[in-house]
């Protein structure tokens, strides 16, 4: 049975409203979506932006998107207390680790 692992990533989004339709992006990303709701949209665009984290991770170009949209690890140090902010969008990014018989250890 495989090991099933979900990884979060909090990004900037922005909503607004254009006739009937709402429009959600996430500008870091260049990742958009719409819906007839604030709610559709930012549904859409959370799973726009999970299509689009899994693409790249399965093309093996996640570290250069992310890099060339001018992201960059933090330290410790650095992390700041986010608080609550609705301008926010978590998305869920799951994986599956198949389980080996014998136990072993990532290699990387």
């Amino acid at each position: 049975m495989d090991l099933q692992v979900t990884f979060s990533i909090q990004l900037p989004m922005r909503l607004t409203k254009r006739e009937k339709w709402y429009l959600a992006s996430c500008p870091v990303l260049d990742v958009h979506s719409q819906g007839e709701t604030k709610e559709a949209a930012k549904k859409n665009l959370g799973e726009a932006i999970q299509v689009f984290l899994i693409s790249c991770f399965e093309r093996g170009a996640l570290d250069a998107v992310l890099k060339e949209c001018g992201f960059k690890p933090l330290s410790a140090s650095e992390v700041k207390s986010r608080t609550r902010n609705r301008n926010i969008i978590s998305v869920p990014i799951p994986f599956s680790i198949p389980q080996p018989a014998e136990p072993s250890v990532c290699r990387a």
